[in-house]
């Protein structure tokens, strides 16, 4: 058996980046809040009927949003999703001398218990 060397690549923190897409930065933003909106409404475990109207989205948008097509939706979109998922997001952005362009947080609004 022939051994083969597999070179090893530090990823930079935003696979799109990575990749060398254009507007990586706004692909991993969208994504980044995507699986947020995914992760809150699996751990509430609605419906997609339920999740339509929490969300004012047609039921064949809650499939593509359940299925993580992100591209369908805007940055602007999710974030809403957020907002009415009772979530504040802080957006920091730092200089390229920095790894890490953009960093978001996302926590549950003060007094929404869920």
């Amino acid at each position: 058996m022939s051994e083969e060397t597999i070179e090893v690549l530090e990823g930079s923190g935003n696979v799109f980046a990575d990749i060398g897409l254009k507007n990586a930065d706004e692909l991993y933003f969208r994504a980044h809040i995507g699986i947020e909106v995914l992760k809150i409404l699996e751990e509430r475990k609605l419906k997609q009927r339920e999740i339509a109207e929490l969300l004012d989205i047609r039921q064949s948008e809650v499939s593509h949003l359940m299925n993580g097509h992100f591209s369908r939706f805007s940055e602007g979109k999710l974030m809403g999703f957020l907002k009415k998922l009772d979530r504040e997001i802080t957006l920091v952005i730092t200089s390229p001398e920095q790894r890490q362009y953009i960093s978001l947080d996302f926590r549950q609004k003060s007094g929404n218990e869920e």
